[in-house]
């Protein structure tokens, strides 16, 4: 059966609504408990007394287990500040009235937040001490507690909660101060361009943070929109122009209860980004400069453009071309970045004397692809008229450097060379003269008008200017314009050598046995101080002056530098060979040598001896590469080539090819002296 309950009332007004239940009966182990009713709380405020609350009875049911009742949550607004305030009461019917102790526990009461709610512990009523922050807390979740006087629990514990109410006390919070976005200038409607985003501290549930977006100001016509549930803002209308206006510059709102409630602002900053929509054009459609000839790498003039697009942007920066009157490439247009005006320069120079003039056209265009829904230029294009400027120019060597040779030993006064000049100034009449520069052993005069070169004195062949067989000297020509213009030019003499130096025995003496077929001869060398090929191979013969010579004497050839001397008849002991002689080549020019082609001699390296023997076979193949690949010296096989063995050596060489002028002349005798074992090249060579 139902049981009564009491008619609980707030005491102060509140959002929102709590729904009764019917009062019924429901079965539970135990004893029965009445059932409890509660009604709508219609917020009264005159009201006073708080409602009671009886949460350990039961509501019977038929035929069905008696069940707890579950005490709905006690909703009270946030932020009152009437305090304490009553907010509900509790009973016990188990005892009567003063002898039940009651209490409570949670968050509030003796946990953090402490002290916010408190309870009569003879009456039962419950106080809010403190005002409550939503934002903060949402919700308390108690304990409530029936003791005996005696501390006896009289009744088991069961849940309070207590739901704090939002109020619209937070106004809405735009997350920065100053939005940012980029759009190409020329969006179609309905571009992205960024978004504004806010948020609001009461509860998401309510209309307290219910927010809209809108646009307060933009400045000018309403070229963007945001959408009032998003943030999002974007282009609505056609013509956005960055030439016109670069930036703009929105206030923007937000208002809670869906647009009625409290605001904030903040700006949103649009930066049009600038497209290739404007072409370059040339201030003006001719331009006139002039230039000097003789002269590169030098700018001659400006070409000043104009371009409404952003500069320092591709979209800006011009780029020029030479259409026309240049075919021979002598000028080149470069950008200056920071003017973005073309700097006419000329890269090859020019001459006076073959064009006076150049006229140019030329072209401008941006690095960057024009829109193709831009205009076209009106003035793309340009003529640049170029006036060349006469100067002095310095005088040309029609020949520079100028290579002449000239035989050493020259005497003063011989001819070297006309090293002349040419004036480029074709049409001015001017008079070159010439002078030294360098001269290092002063050996040369220079004829100042004609430019003429001879020698004034006898170069010494030890001079230390005398490089591998070459004088350097540096000729000066001037003309005689103001500003004279000088040239240098370079003569390079090679000094040729002649067979000015007879050759001489080495030694001049020497002794031998009286006796022909005894000993091995007197072995005679020769020296000359000309340089190949001027030097050796020598050719030794007995003095023609003295016929008797060749009657008691024979002279073989050993090498290309040395000779045996043998008597033929037993002469008498004495001095004997003031009349022999050693011939090389003769002086002038020398004949052509038939194993080696004509030219002068490469110097000889020093060669390091082998150091050990196995270095010999070596120090052979390279003496012999060297033979092979140098046609100025005799063939491979002769002494000569391995290397120098000295004066006097009484061993001759082991070549068959240069060891005689004639193989008639040599004396093998000598080997029947040498015992039985050399008897058979005795028989086969020596005389019969």
């Amino acid at each position: 059966m139902c049981g009564e309950a009491d008619l609980l009332l707030p005491l102060h007004p509140v959002i929102g609504t709590i729904y009764p239940q019917r009062p019924c009966t429901i079965a539970s182990p135990g004893h029965m408990r009445e059932g409890l009713s509660l009604f709508p709380s219609a917020g009264v405020p005159r009201l006073r007394r708080p409602r009671t609350l009886y949460p350990w009875r039961w509501a019977p049911t038929l035929g069905r287990v008696r069940r707890a009742w579950v005490i709905p949550p006690i909703s009270v607004s946030e932020n009152h500040k009437r305090l304490p305030f009553p907010l509900v009461q509790i009973k016990s019917d188990k005892q009567q009235l003063g002898s039940v102790i009651y209490s409570i526990q949670g968050p509030g009461v003796d946990e953090e937040p402490r002290g916010v709610f408190s309870i009569d512990k003879f009456t039962g009523k419950v106080s809010l001490n403190a005002m409550l922050d939503r934002e903060k807390t949402d919700r308390f979740r108690l304990r409530a507690f029936a003791l005996d006087l005696g501390g006896a629990t009289l009744e088991e514990p069961t849940d309070l909660e207590i739901v704090v109410v939002d109020q619209n006390d937070n106004r809405p919070v735009f997350r920065q101060e100053v939005f940012t976005g980029r759009v190409l200038e020329g969006a179609v409607p309905g571009t992205y361009v960024t978004r504004a985003e806010a948020t609001d501290a009461d509860d998401p549930e309510t209309d307290n943070a219910a927010l809209r977006y809108s646009i307060l100001e933009q400045g000018g016509p309403q070229l963007f929109s945001i959408d009032p549930l998003t943030g999002e803002i974007r282009t609505v209308q056609v013509g956005l122009d960055r030439e016109v206006v670069a930036v703009y510059n929105l206030t923007l709102q937000v208002a809670d209860m869906s647009g009625d409630g409290l605001t904030a602002t903040a700006s949103a900053i649009i930066t049009l980004e600038d497209i290739n929509d404007n072409a370059p054009e040339f201030t003006g459609d001719q331009f006139f400069m002039e230039a000097a000839e003789a002269v590169s790498g030098v700018d001659v003039g400006r070409l000043e453009v104009e371009d409404r697009d952003l500069p320092g942007s591709p979209n800006w920066a011009a780029r020029f071309t030479i259409l026309e009157g240049d075919p021979d490439g002598q000028f080149t247009i470069h950008t200056d970045p920071r003017t973005n005006e073309g700097v006419l320069s000329v890269v090859k120079p020019l001459d006076y004397e073959s064009r006076e003039r150049y006229d140019l056209k030329v072209a401008v265009q941006n690095e960057a692809p024009l829109q193709a829904a831009a205009p076209r230029a009106e003035r793309g294009q340009a003529r640049v008229s170029v006036q060349v400027r006469d100067v002095n120019e310095a005088p040309v060597f029609q020949e520079n450097p100028l290579r002449t040779s000239l035989a050493e030993g020259a005497a003063p006064g011989t001819p070297v060379a006309t090293f002349s000049a040419r004036d480029p100034d074709t049409q001015q009449l001017q008079r070159l003269s010439y002078s030294k520069d360098y001269d290092p052993e002063d050996w040369l005069q220079v004829d100042g008008a004609t430019g003429r070169v001879q020698t004034q004195r006898v170069l010494s062949p030890s001079s230390p200017f005398l490089k591998d067989g070459w004088y350097r000297a540096i000729i000066l020509a001037r003309d005689d314009a103001p500003p004279p213009g000088p040239a240098t030019g370079t003569l390079s003499i090679e000094i040729l050598e002649v067979n000015d130096h007879a050759p001489e025995l080495s030694p001049p003496w020497g002794s031998l046995c009286s006796t022909p077929d005894r000993g091995s001869g007197l072995l005679l060398g020769a020296t000359d101080e000309d340089l190949p090929p001027h030097g050796a191979p020598f050719h030794f013969q007995l003095s023609p002056r003295v016929p008797e010579l060749a009657r008691n004497w024979s002279l073989s050839q050993v090498n290309v530098s040395h000779a045996r001397l043998r008597p033929r008849l037993r002469v008498p002991e004495g001095l004997h060979p003031p009349d022999l002689a050693a011939f090389g080549a003769p002086w002038g020019r020398p004949p052509l040598r038939r194993d080696a082609p004509f030219g002068r001699a490469r110097p000889q390296v020093t060669r390091a001896l082998p150091t050990s023997p196995a270095d010999i076979a070596d120090f052979i193949n390279d003496g012999l590469e060297a033979a092979d690949c140098d046609p100025s010296v005799p063939p491979y096989d002769t002494a000569l080539i391995y290397d120098y063995e000295g004066d006097g050596s009484l061993a001759g060489t082991l070549s068959s090819i240069l060891s005689s002028l004639d193989d008639e002349d040599q004396d093998y005798s000598c080997l029947r002296e040498w015992g039985p074992r050399f008897s058979r090249l005795a028989d086969l060579y020596g005389p019969p």
